[in-house]
């Protein structure tokens, strides 16, 4: 089969090598599209150190199952599906609770940390658990499905925050997460929600996707601008969607005392926090890690265009213009959002 192969950091082939051969509790699926996440660009330059070379990077994938392991029974060859990008074990305590985020032998499609390798969806072929593949409506087109993985990050992060009604929120971060939560904390209770970026074109997609009200400026601007429109006290909920010191300074900052600051986004290794704002105003910080099993309820709202997709789609290739959209995405290119690779 033809597979993406990060060769080294910052270079890409396509290579011929084997199909993968499945477990008994396993699918082969024939990859259909496979989004270009934020994480595989940065593993792409070695940035998060979590795409350790050689790898066959992509987890946001939809496709057709081509064949399935002896003991599998609810899938059968030419289901249309998708698949979660957490592997779980589905046998720790984790696990056994529903948390399978959190499953104590976790791996994740397309990551190479030094603990694991686990080749990816940009690929024509992957072999995954039938336990984290879930099926597709037959209306359901497979390049909306390679958007579920990330549309279930936000609805993950949306359920576990405590959102009171009448809740504010404000998103920091106009990526593709922070626009897919936009829409999330909207959907299960914010009546107002606002997002922050230093990028105007992703602050108008905001607009157009139902932000309140969108802030362009520096970390002190902000702020400001966010306790003008609470009355001065500050958002209830701040949803932190980079992943990098300032924006988390800025989120814990734009939160009023009592408030909570989630955390999705995972770039910086390490970052510092200002421990006694945090104490003293009682802030709950709440770290979101992936899904737990949301992708069935993330279809649903998508069918409803309650989450929309279609305005995030910068655009849809074919696997072997690869390295281009990589190196495009990695040089920022204004206006680039999400690029889908079809094998």
């Amino acid at each position: 089969m033809r597979a993406l192969l990060l060769e080294k950091y910052n270079q890409l082939e396509l290579r011929d090598i084997p199909i993968p051969d499945p477990g008994h509790e396993d699918v082969l699926i024939r990859v259909k599209a496979c989004g270009i996440c934020g994480s595989d660009v940065h593993g792409y330059d070695g940035s998060t150190g979590r795409r350790i070379p050689p790898l066959i990077m992509g987890h946001e994938a939809s496709g057709i199952v081509h064949s399935a392991g002896r003991d599998v029974r609810n899938f059968k060859p030419g289901d249309r599906v998708t698949f979660d990008s957490t592997i779980s074990c589905g046998a720790c305590r984790f696990c056994a609770a529903g948390a399978v985020n959190l499953c104590e032998k976790r791996q994740v499609l397309g990551v190479s940390c030094g603990e694991y390798r686990r080749n990816g969806a940009f690929a024509e072929y992957v072999s995954v658990p039938a336990r984290i593949v879930y099926a597709l409506p037959d209306e359901f087109s497979f390049v909306h499905a390679a958007l579920i993985e990330a549309v279930s990050v936000a609805v993950h992060a949306a359920k576990i925050t405590e959102i009171r009604p009448g809740s504010t929120a404000v998103v920091i971060g106009a990526g593709m997460i922070g626009l897919l939560s936009l829409q999330a904390f909207r959907h299960y209770g914010c009546d107002r929600v606002f997002v922050v970026d230093v990028d105007e074109t992703r602050l108008k997609m905001a607009r157009e996707l139902g932000a309140t009200d969108t802030f362009f400026g520096s970390t002190s601007e902000i702020v400001s601008r966010v306790l003008d429109v609470t009355d001065g006290r500050g958002a209830n909920i701040a949803v932190e969607a980079v992943g990098a010191q300032d924006p988390i300074n800025t989120a814990i900052e734009c939160v009023c005392s009592g408030g909570t600051v989630t955390l999705i986004g995972n770039v910086s290794p390490k970052v510092e926090i200002p421990l006694q704002r945090v104490v003293s105003r009682q802030l709950r910080l709440l770290g979101s890690c992936a899904s737990a099993g949301e992708y069935p309820e993330c279809i649903s709202l998508m069918q409803k265009g309650e989450i929309r997709v279609e305005p995030l789609i910068s655009a849809v290739a074919p696997l072997s213009d690869a390295p281009q959209w990589f190196e495009r995405l990695h040089s920022h290119e204004p206006g680039l959002m999400k690029v889908v690779l079809e094998p």
